[in-house]
């Protein structure tokens, strides 16, 4: 069993129920278990402007699957919840990013951990810190908090009051 930590985001549609829907998703896949949510941020967008705020939050998971059956899943329930590819860091109705997987780092083409843009990202640092903040973040020498603690002022960033635990489903809240 590893510890995965998975950063979530929508800006289209029900951005809440969306959000709800992912954590669903993956508590209901086989070898994956939601084990804790940090709190839910709005965020303005990055790279590609012209486009609504983000909902984001960051969920610890428990999993069995590798990190490449792990990206597997979320592609299918990104597809299942119709996101749609059309512009880099464009809207999207949820997209679903593996952080952190155990200690690993991985380089393929088609996934690297610990996420290439994570240390730039309050919408990532910010969530993840609630959860693992003490957590050194492979590949360099500092926590997810000194990360965090090292952004730039100007992301915007606001913690929301909002429960996404979907019904029936127990987890830690980290606040």
């Amino acid at each position: 069993m590893v510890t995965a930590y998975l950063g979530l985001g929508a800006n289209l549609g029900d951005r809440q129920s969306q959000l709800r829907q992912a954590i669903e998703r993956l508590n209901q896949t086989p070898g994956i278990r939601v084990t804790r949510l940090s709190s839910v941020y709005e965020t303005a967008p990055v790279g590609y402007l012209d486009q609504p705020n983000f909902y984001n939050l960051v969920a610890e998971v428990k999993t069995t699957l590798t990190p490449n059956a792990l990206l597997s899943v979320i592609l299918q329930i990104e597809q299942k919840l119709h996101r749609v590819r059309e512009v880099r860091w464009g809207p999207r109705t949820i997209d679903i990013d593996i952080l952190l997987y155990g200690d690993r780092a991985i380089e393929q083409d088609e996934l690297q951990i610990p996420h290439p843009r994570m240390k730039e990202r309050a919408f990532v640092l910010v969530p993840l810190s609630e959860l693992a903040g003490n957590k050194i973040i492979p590949g360099t020498d500092q926590t997810v908090e000194q990360w965090a603690g090292a952004l730039t002022p100007d992301q915007q960033i606001r913690r929301l009051d909002l429960l996404l635990y979907p019904e029936g489903l127990s987890l830690e809240l980290n606040r």
